[in-house]
């Protein structure tokens, strides 16, 4: 659990903490060298000092191949001078490093911090990464309002309140959520719609919510629920209970039979989230607790999220570039970029002693603003628990291993069948979406053997092409995607760091025959001839699943068995390219109904426009209206309406 005031403290790792230098030093050959690499960094040294802070090693384009923190720059930076001693790993790394950027900071600790931030930012790869795509949520408890509202919150906690996770998954924090509004009976919906009412909502009759909006329950009882709310997410559920408990008999035995049901049901949800935890945690307060497996030259990091003795949820984690390094530097590296976007609690429970532990708990209580314990439980409770999550991270490693062998013999199967040299690392999908022409888009979607880069979907508005035209639009979507890499064959596009300077090992086109000669032609016409293109379509049977044809550049046809993995694989690709392209259009569409036609007039904004609108009432009678009735509307300067006036009546 975290509390927050509206706004963020200031960052203990903000710009002002850090001096950042730059080594020019460059090398221009970007084939590996060690030679070349061990000079750069020998010239970096003779600028450095002994000081804490972070260092970045770059390679001949300016991306970033590893981030590392030190106690003396100087001391640290010069040991990749000495090769000898360094494993294969860092000396692979090395032949690669022509220039080095430098941070210095106050403290080792702030430099830990620095250096998950960095590695997050970016993902080097010669450092452990930690993947994980979506923030996690959390239930807020808001406390800006005379009748806080309670919800589900992600991303950046701003607003005002009290925030309950960090939980595991959004199905966690629904099912909790949705038992907590039958246990509090506290509003969830937002403060316009509060304001709006006049009768009670659904929410009310199914007795998930006392409806404070038209008086139902008055300022001190609803004060009395969020009181019982805090305690019973801040670890005191069984006093809650309890409370609850003697509320209920106290109301049989007034014969107040009504109040005595509703607090039965009350009690039943407190029971469902205490019956609902698939551990025991009781006893252990706020707490996280990771244990480590590996196997098969991976690692995976189990996480128990205990708040308040409740499981709030479990998630095992996949560390990648993990290989030659030891697994307690493996896990101090998954706890600091975890905590990188996840406020810590003071009890951190770790299944081995962590590189540098004192260090790594140092600086996240500095990130956190409290002490931060960093321990291996022994017995009771805790060393159950623990034992728990390494059972669950064993599992899970044993799993993902067995799955990957066979994504990978899937991913062999897809190579052969597609007649491709080699198992493909990028496979870009592209379709389009409309309605008869109207708000056209493209969509691309990015897979990789370890499954779908979300991060690297791309969207293309139509601009060129004919109304419903599929195939004009498919050629337009091919020439902006193509045309940089056409014009820079070795992938240098000027864009740094960006994913569109990567050349696709596939490209799967949803379509048929007239797409593929569309996509087919239009690289042609570029230059662009050694680009697998594969397009599929679902056949004679549109209505039957499994009867996909797959069409190739040279008019071939293939088919695959219905029931085979590799048919399966290929349509999870086509639908997620589908979902995304049909999502992206509706949200088009759905911008497209909301616009005005003052939207396009320079300088208004929404106040303006909805002061115009307020006044002539539509947005023809804005077009229409004399330059003195417009100086009339309120809110409209003589300039704005002179500007107003001649958007509308150019040359005269």
């Amino acid at each position: 659990m975290s509390r927050t005031k509206a706004g963020s403290p200031p960052d203990p790792r903000g710009k002002e903490r850090f001096n950042e230098e730059r080594a020019a030093y460059t090398v221009a050959s970007a084939q590996p060298d060690l030679e070349a690499g061990i000079t750069a960094i020998r010239e970096t040294v003779k600028v450095l000092k002994p000081k804490p802070g972070v260092y970045r090693m770059l390679d001949t384009r300016g991306d970033v191949l590893y981030v590392g923190k030190a106690r003396s720059l100087k001391a640290r930076v010069a040991n990749y001078a000495q090769v000898k001693g360094l494993s294969n790993r860092l000396q692979r790394m090395i032949s690669q490093t022509r220039r080095m950027e430098i941070v210095t900071t106050n403290s080792e600790a702030e430099a830990l911090l620095l250096e998950a931030q960095l590695i997050k930012r970016y993902r080097p790869p010669f450092n452990v990464l930690l993947r994980d795509d979506k923030s996690f949520p959390f239930i807020l408890l808001r406390a800006d309002h005379a009748y806080p509202r309670i919800q589900k919150h992600r991303g950046a906690r701003k607003a005002k309140g009290n925030y309950y996770g960090p939980f595991a998954s959004a199905g966690s924090v629904n099912k909790t959520l949705n038992a907590l509004q039958k246990l509090f009976l506290l509003r969830s919906c937002t403060d316009s719609f509060f304001n709006n009412r006049d009768r009670p909502c659904l929410l009310y009759q199914i007795k998930r919510c006392s409806a404070p909006c038209v008086g139902r329950i008055d300022q001190q009882g609803y004060d009395s629920l969020v009181r019982e709310a805090k305690d019973f997410l801040g670890g005191k559920s069984s006093a809650v209970q309890a409370q609850i408990e003697k509320q209920m008999a106290k109301a049989a035995a007034d014969l107040d039979f009504e109040t005595a049901a509703i607090l039965r049901d009350r009690l039943r949800a407190a029971t469902f989230i205490q019956g609902s935890q698939a551990i025991n945690a009781q006893g252990v307060g706020d707490a996280d607790v990771f244990a480590l497996a590996a196997k098969g030259g991976q690692v995976g990091v189990q996480a128990f999220f205990i708040r308040g003795g409740q499981n709030w949820g479990h998630r095992t984690f996949y560390p990648r570039n993990t290989g030659e390094l030891d697994l307690a530097e493996v896990l101090s590296d998954v706890l600091l970029q975890f905590y990188e976007e996840v406020p810590p609690p003071r009890t951190i429970l770790v299944d081995r002693e962590l590189t540098e532990q004192e260090l790594v708990s140092e600086a996240l209580a500095e990130k956190a603003g409290h002490a931060v314990a960093i321990s291996i439980p022994q017995r009771g409770t805790r060393r159950k628990l623990m034992e728990q999550a390494q059972r669950n991270a064993v599992e899970a490693l044993d799993r993902r291993l067995a799955e990957s062998g066979t994504k990978a013999k899937i991913m062999r199967e897809l190579a052969e069948f597609l007649e491709l040299e080699d198992v493909p690392q990028r496979i870009e999908v592209y379709d389009n979406s409309h309605i008869q022409g109207d708000k056209a888009l493209g969509a691309m979607v990015v897979a990789s053997p370890e499954g779908f880069e979300k991060g690297q979907y791309r969207k293309f508005n139509i601009k060129t092409a004919q109304t419903n035209d599929d195939f004009g639009m498919m050629r337009e979507v091919m020439e902006r995607r193509f045309r940089n890499l056409a014009e820079n064959p070795d992938g240098d596009t000027g864009k740094k760091n960006s994913h569109e300077t990567v050349w696709p090992d596939l490209v799967l086109i949803d379509g048929g025959k007239g797409q593929m000669s569309s996509v087919r032609d239009t690289l042609e016409e570029m230059g662009i001839e050694d680009v697998p293109l594969i397009a599929i379509a679902k056949g004679p049977h549109h209505g039957r699943e499994g009867r996909e044809v797959f069409h190739f550049p040279d008019g071939r046809e293939k088919t695959l068995p219905v029931n085979s993995p590799l048919l399966f694989y290929l349509q999870t690709l086509r639908d997620e390219v589908h979902r995304y392209a049909i999502g992206a259009h509706r949200a088009k569409r759905s911008r497209a109904i909301t616009a005005s036609p003052l939207d396009e007039i320079p300088g208004i904004g929404p106040s303006r426009k909805r002061a115009l609108l307020l006044h002539f009432g539509t947005a023809g009678k804005v077009r229409a209206a004399a330059l003195d009735d417009l100086k009339r509307a309120p809110g409209i300067s003589e300039g704005v309406a002179q500007q107003i006036y001649d958007f509308y009546h150019a040359g005269g």
